[in-house]
């Protein structure tokens, strides 16, 4: 796949670019992914599947990750130059490395059959024919795209490893995204760091040769200003609605998303309440920030020996109704609970 390296390109336009080339392949592989489905015959689902679209299939995923793996040397080669730099690479990506398996190493054969899995379990279970051929669409789409994407990721990742003058890579998102992509965008990871990604995740590479690894870089995303520039109802869509109002009280967005990782309920304060063990571990924010006040108080001794966190950490949403409208108090719990720095 042909890819920009014009000397006139910044390194993030390049990353723009590139992001934008990944994404039509994607697109051009779902779309002949989804003309392929309609070949099935609903009558005999398998048969179908094991005498020639299931072939076809599987070529169609594993041309489209060979496509998007293909532009990836000369994609860090193109950044690389826009720095002042230039690579010196060990070797070149081998397309045959990312092209005809899963991400996770399974054979695509095996992978994208599950959606017809899927189809006969609906039907089965009652579902409308058609509905049913939709829900395995749906799902065979998800992992066409996911599949094409990672190798791309996976193909970059690798031509990185293979040039000794890039150290690392800021992470690229390409709004719209979800909160878990927005509070990595812009961040620092060194060469070896494995890529942070969900189903239908889009983000890339942009490689770098000095980097602080786990910063963000200043000018390659503003995740603040995004938020800002949303509407409410995309707001709260991204974030929940609890979330995004702490948000707008001034929490960090970071440690929202976050506190969403590690959510289960609880029996705190005489009632049921949401929390998260995000934070909570012995390198936790809220647990450092529990035990200093310990220490504060005298409760234990300066060295922390002999603390243990008791106090579960609330989630936003928590907060807002415990404190019933009270916005002095609402902030005061934000600060407590690490929303608020």
């Amino acid at each position: 796949m042909a890819t920009p390296t014009e000397s006139r390109m910044t390194a993030v336009e390049l990353a723009q670019a590139y992001y934008v080339a990944q994404a039509r392949q994607q697109r051009r592989t779902a779309d002949r992914v989804q003309a392929l489905w309609r070949e099935l015959d609903r009558r005999d689902l398998t048969g179908s599947w094991e005498s020639m679209v299931g072939s076809e299939i599987v070529r169609a995923v594993a041309l489209g990750q060979a496509a998007a793996a293909s532009g990836s040397d000369e994609y860090v080669a193109g950044v690389a130059a826009a720095d002042g730099d230039r690579v010196d690479p060990a070797g070149r990506v081998l397309l045959s490395g990312f092209s005809g398996r899963a991400a996770d190493g399974r054979a695509l054969e095996s992978l994208l059959y599950l959606p017809v899995i899927t189809t006969k379990e609906a039907i089965g279970a009652g579902l409308e024919e058609t509905e049913a051929m939709l829900r395995g669409l749906t799902q065979l789409l998800k992992m066409a795209a996911s599949e094409v994407a990672d190798a791309g990721r996976q193909a970059t990742g690798v031509s990185i490893a293979a040039s000794r003058t890039i150290n690392g890579y800021i992470r690229v998102v390409n709004p719209p995204a979800c909160g878990r992509c927005l509070i990595l965008a812009g961040k620092e990871f060194g060469w070896n760091a494995g890529f942070q990604r969900h189903p239908r995740c889009d983000c890339v590479h942009m490689p770098a040769r000095l980097i602080k690894r786990g910063r963000h870089h200043p000018g390659a995303f503003d995740v603040k200003a995004y938020f800002q520039g949303l509407s409410a109802a995309e707001q709260n869509r991204i974030f929940t609605i609890a979330g995004a109002q702490a948000i707008r009280d001034g929490a960090s967005i970071s440690s929202v998303v976050n506190a969403r990782r590690g959510m289960y309920t609880t029996t705190a304060y005489g009632q049921r309440v949401s929390v998260t063990r995000e934070g909570t571990t012995r390198r936790g924010s809220f647990y450092r920030s529990e035990r200093a006040q310990a220490i504060a108080r005298g409760r234990v001794p300066a060295s922390g020996r002999g603390f243990r966190l008791r106090t579960p950490r609330l989630l936003p949403e928590e907060i807002y109704r415990l404190s019933a409208g009270d916005r002095d108090v609402t902030i005061r719990m934000l600060r407590r609970f690490g929303y608020i720095g």
